[in-house]
């Protein structure tokens, strides 16, 4: 094994990989609570999402592990699941349709990974606009936390307002809240998991949460009949476009940001990109056919990093542990059935994706604009294409008007046309 992940000349060995993967598991296993809980909401059966969403796990995982050999884990995305259901909801179609979106952007990544255009189209798009993107992503499933919670609730004259901190569900929510807070300042391992675990328990002694078992089978599971054709008649190619970009620029920043963490990239030069990226278009491809949103390469790998994983075998353990989980679906359907439970995630999370934000530049306005309407358009229309349409329009406009119209690279210019030709002509809602 250690010859296999050249662990020796990585200067890690076997026991330092192990508890690096039980480490990067422990925080993001949420995912497999928080991905059926968020996807359910759209109609898709909670058991096929879970299974989807270990399967993708999984695969990604151990793809990245073996063929890539990076310490970096793959699952379904945080984000693209709220915006999946918001899909289905504000577009009237089936989660089968959107499902057929999410495997067409799926395809197209793996075709991507294959070219020299993923790379070209990654460094078309300025890094504000990137930071605009995840930061709107952010803001999005914040506001469903908070929506979930019971702190913001609906109103007839302002659209949102205050909720009803009375509630049990929404006490159950703050209470849970703080307790991630606490845990997250005291820079727990596995704090978020662990939050999820303490508020379960609450739940359960003041009667809000009933379970019916812990341990059982895996959840038995069948490939959907993908609705590709509707995709098409539904002119669904801005749901395929934002799947696909944010999947892009997300794993690549991802494998950046842990590569370097991990001091495997010489020079700018990041070894074994193709399979990495392969990793992810293979886990989002057969996810989508089983029944999860796209994957991406997770943040939290940098803690498994951090407590010294530096191979593949860290990934590896990761998707063992994935497996074991497999037999945990009582548990998990139990938990993801409250939502206070994983409303605080979901507002913590969404802090995470602020972080870029302090990378802008806000004293130069054709770069600061198209960066704030592009994440305030997200949570307000509920519509991850529609932040992203309107921060390519806008960019390429402000920086022509500035005098900066070299600072474009022509991509933009192109999908700045696309964009508005299908706002107007073509759209969506």
């Amino acid at each position: 094994m250690e010859r296999l992940f050249n662990l020796q000349e990585l200067g890690t060995n076997i026991r330092t990989e192990i508890m690096a993967g039980i480490t990067t598991f422990l925080t993001m296993v949420y995912i497999v609570v928080i991905n059926p809980a968020v996807l359910s909401a759209a109609g898709v059966p909670f058991d096929q999402v879970f299974v989807a969403t270990i399967v993708s796990a999984v695969i990604g995982t151990i793809i990245m592990g073996l063929y890539a050999k990076y310490p970096i884990a793959i699952a379904p995305g945080m984000g693209m699941n709220a915006y999946f259901t918001s899909v289905v909801a504000t577009h009237g179609v089936s989660y089968q349709v959107v499902f057929g979106a999410v495997f067409l952007a799926g395809v197209l990544f793996l075709l991507l990974s294959l070219t020299k255009f993923r790379e070209t189209l990654i460094r078309s798009i300025p890094d504000s606009l990137k930071y605009g993107i995840t930061s709107g992503i952010g803001l999005f499933i914040a506001f469903i936390g908070l929506r979930d919670a019971g702190i913001v609730v609906a109103s007839p004259s302002t659209l949102v307002t205050f909720g009803d901190l009375g509630h049990p569900v929404t006490i159950l929510s703050l209470v849970g809240l703080f307790i991630a807070l606490i845990l997250m300042a005291r820079k727990v391992s596995g704090a978020l998991f662990i939050s999820m675990l303490i508020t379960a328990t609450i739940g359960y002694f003041t009667g809000n949460l009933d379970f019916d078992g812990i341990v059982s089978p895996p959840p038995s599971v069948e490939f959907f009949d993908l609705d590709i054709a509707g995709v098409f008649s539904q002119g669904l190619y801005s749901v395929v476009f934002a799947f696909l970009l944010v999947t892009i620029f997300d794993t690549t920043g991802t494998m950046i940001g842990v590569g370097e963490q991990a001091g495997m990239i010489k020079n700018g030069n990041f070894p074994r990109a193709k399979q990495a990226f392969m990793a992810d278009a293979v886990a989002t491809t057969v996810g989508s056919t089983i029944g999860t949103s796209p994957s991406t390469a997770y943040i939290e790998s940098s803690t498994g990093v951090a407590a010294g994983g530096r191979s593949g075998l860290t990934a590896v353990v990761v998707a063992l542990l994935f497996l074991v989980a497999l037999f945990f679906s009582p548990f998990v359907s139990a938990i993801a059935s409250l939502s206070a439970i994983t409303a605080p995630i979901l507002i913590i999370v969404g802090c995470f994706m602020m972080e870029g934000l302090a990378k802008v530049n806000w004293k130069t306005f054709d770069e600061a604009f198209p960066t704030f309407a592009t994440m305030l358009i997200m949570p307000l229309t509920s519509s991850i294409a529609t932040g992203i349409a309107v921060g390519f329009i806008t960019f390429p406009i402000m920086k022509l008007v500035s005098g900066k119209w070299k600072e474009v690279h022509p991509i933009l210019y192109v999908f700045g046309a696309i964009f508005i030709i299908q706002m107007i002509f073509f759209p969506t809602h």
